[in-house]
Parts: C-alpha cells; structure tokens; sequence
C-alpha cells in the first residue's frame, strides 16, 4: 500500500511519515521508532516534527522514561482526509488485485 500512497502524494520524508502514521494510526511511538519505520533519517525527523506537531498531526499520547510518545491525531479534519485518501487507495489496490486473481483463474 505504501507506493500507492507515495506515488499518489508524493515520495517525501513528509509522506513517508504519514503513511507510516495512517497504517499504525492505532498506536503511539517515540520519535525514534518512527523515524526507522517511516525510513526517513533522525535529524530529517526533528527538522520536520515541529511543523507535524504545530499543526496537530500528532499529539502526545504519555511518557516511558525520558521517551514521548505520540499518535495521529485522528480527530484533526486534515487528517480525516488523509486516512480517507489512504483508505480509499487501499481499497482500489485490494479491488484491483481481486480482479487480477479472478482473471487468472478464469484462464
């Protein structure tokens, strides 16, 4: 799912984190877990996460020791349109590869 999205939105450190954010939207992480599976480098995140924080994106979700943890925040409009983007590509991915299974097996 995640070319779909990038190729979709563009392939940038910002999208990279998004999509990562919307696939896990149920869940928290610190900035260090989210910087190894969002594949964008440590110092790209803090320059980026400032802005991401600003604008309500994320929200800080509790504390483990000195970590912070944060979690999209699902109830900011922007990002109900991004989850909205991203499930509805989903959807067209899962369709379209259903379409392929039933054309194979129809040969």
């Amino acid at each position: 799912m995640a070319n779909l999205f990038l190729d979709f939105l563009g392939d940038n450190p910002n999208t990279r984190l998004l999509e990562f954010l919307i696939t896990g939207r149920e869940f928290d992480y610190s900035l260090t877990d989210m910087a190894k599976n969002s594949g964008i480098g440590w110092s790209t995140l803090h320059r980026i996460f400032p802005r991401i924080i600003k604008q309500k994106i994320v929200i800080q979700t509790r504390e483990i020791g000195r970590a912070k943890l944060f979690k999209l925040n699902q109830k900011n409009e922007e990002v109900k349109k991004l989850i909205e983007i991203y499930d509805s590509l989903l959807a067209k991915q899962l369709e379209q590869a259903e379409e392929k299974k039933l054309l194979a097996v129809a040969k």
